[in-house]
């Protein structure tokens, strides 16, 4: 007799499910990678444009958020001394995700 039993071609079903199930699962997990990574690049050169925006140190604010191109996206100063004299650190925080995700941008200023 010549073709495949029943048991042959289930054994074959099998694998072939597995190997689908793994590829999908990958294939899902590599993409919520390439979103959180895009969300962190954006949150990274927002928060770098507005720490070296000339008019930012002037503001007085210490929260607020992109609006209108990204109103998702928050941000929050924090300046404190530090041991130099005459140089602060600005801390700025860039929040997102309803503030679950965050990052934190440090510069130095001069007084």
């Amino acid at each position: 007799m010549k073709g495949f039993t029943l048991l042959e071609v289930m054994v074959a079903l099998a694998i072939i499910a597995g190997v689908i199930l793994t590829v999908i699962s990958s294939f899902n997990y590599h993409l919520s990678v390439v979103s959180r990574d895009r969300e962190e690049t954006v949150a990274v050169l927002l928060g770098r444009a507005k720490l070296d925006d000339p008019g930012f140190q002037a503001i007085d604010k210490e929260k607020g958020t992109f609006a209108p191109d990204w109103p998702g996206i928050a941000w929050a100063t924090d300046i404190k001394t530090t041991e130099y004299p005459g140089v602060n650190r600005l801390t700025l925080t860039v929040s997102w995700d309803a503030e679950r995700r965050k990052i934190a941008l440090v510069k130095y200023l001069a007084k």
